[in-house]
């Protein structure tokens, strides 16, 4: 990227209260977009959510709802991420320099246990597409590499023995909009198949290393071709591998429905496996445990967008949305 089209995406950071972790998403990152109207997504990442917003509000009130500013302030736009929400804050339609931004304000800590444990697969749904880190101070694009090797494991624990490049970066792309209840109403639903081919480059950057590991191990087999068919050995030591790349929380979910077998460590202590029989009931599982994450972060999302976002952008962004499902439906 180059100096001025980096400037321009992150110009909004020079008018906000110093941040820990500042990511760009979404269709701005396609190297085809050159829509000037177009928002700018930001993920931010703070220390203290409320603090931050207190500070925030004093410099740019007007990017928050009034009615949040009047009744409540930094700590009610703190407690309706928390407990309506999934821990995130978004202002959308903030214009700055000729642009429009859209962006979220989460705790670091909640960032760094969605990313880590999936905790509630939303943003660590988010980095599992390409984005754009802008500042890093605690590392989390290390971290997220925890995030890309599971999210790797359960598409292919979702895929057949064979599939192409392609049809693998579509299916870990869409693991966060399985169960998403805007994807009924309010998305594109071609939205998957546009994003994995705008920014195919970057998903193969993304998941180049964890691809090698898995070859290197004998889990995936490449053809010699230029668009690569991939080959997966799908016999149940590959599959409880792949499973064991998974979170514990979604392993703990597995093995509440799927049953544990107990095994004994090189240090004699006893831990708990998921018992698989089949590959396709532990596929089936991850998918009906990922959908339900899925479906009841973004409900929770929809509402707490709608609130902080005030009724007149509440309404502009779910109308915008929904004309581009209109849309692809056509």
């Amino acid at each position: 990227m180059d100096n001025g089209k980096r400037l321009e995406l992150t110009s909004l950071l020079e008018i906000l209260p110093p941040v820990e972790f500042c990511c760009i998403y979404g269709s701005s990152l396609h190297p085809n977009n050159l829509d000037k109207t177009s928002m700018i997504d930001y993920i931010l990442g703070v220390a203290d959510p409320q603090q931050w917003h207190a500070e925030n509000l004093k410099n740019n009130p007007s990017h928050y709802a009034s009615w949040m500013v009047r009744l409540g302030g930094a700590r009610l736009i703190t407690d309706v991420a928390d407990d309506i929400g999934v821990g995130v804050h978004f202002n959308p339609f903030v214009t700055h320099n000729d642009r429009r931004f859209k962006y979220g304000v989460v705790r670091m800590h909640d960032l760094v246990q969605d990313v880590l444990g999936w905790e509630r697969f939303y943003l660590s749904g988010r980095l599992q597409k390409p984005v754009n880190i802008i500042l890093d101070s605690l590392g989390i694009a290390e971290l997220n590499s925890v995030n890309l090797k599971a999210a790797t494991s359960a598409a292919l624990l979702l895929l057949p023995s064979k599939f192409s490049e392609e049809e693998l970066y579509a299916k870990i792309c869409g693991l966060s909009y399985t169960g998403d209840i805007r994807m009924l109403f309010a998305e594109d639903k071609n939205k998957v198949k546009k994003i994995v081919q705008g920014q195919f480059n970057l998903f193969q950057t993304m998941y180049k290393p964890t691809l090698e590991e898995y070859a290197a191990q004998d889990l995936l087999r490449f053809s010699s071709s230029a668009q690569k068919n991939i080959m997966q050995d799908c016999q149940l030591s590959t599959v409880s591998s792949l499973v064991s790349s998974l979170p514990w929380q979604l392993r703990g979910l597995m093995g509440s429905k799927l049953g544990e077998n107990k095994i004994i460590d090189g240090t004699d202590r006893t831990a708990q496996t998921v018992a698989i029989d089949f590959k396709e009931e532990v596929a089936e599982c991850v998918r009906k445990i990922l959908r339900r994450k899925v479906a009841v972060s973004s409900a929770r999302q929809v509402v707490a967008g709608l609130l902080t976002g005030g009724v007149v952008h509440g309404v502009r962004y779910l109308g915008s949305k929904m004309l581009k499902a209109c849309k692809s439906w056509m």
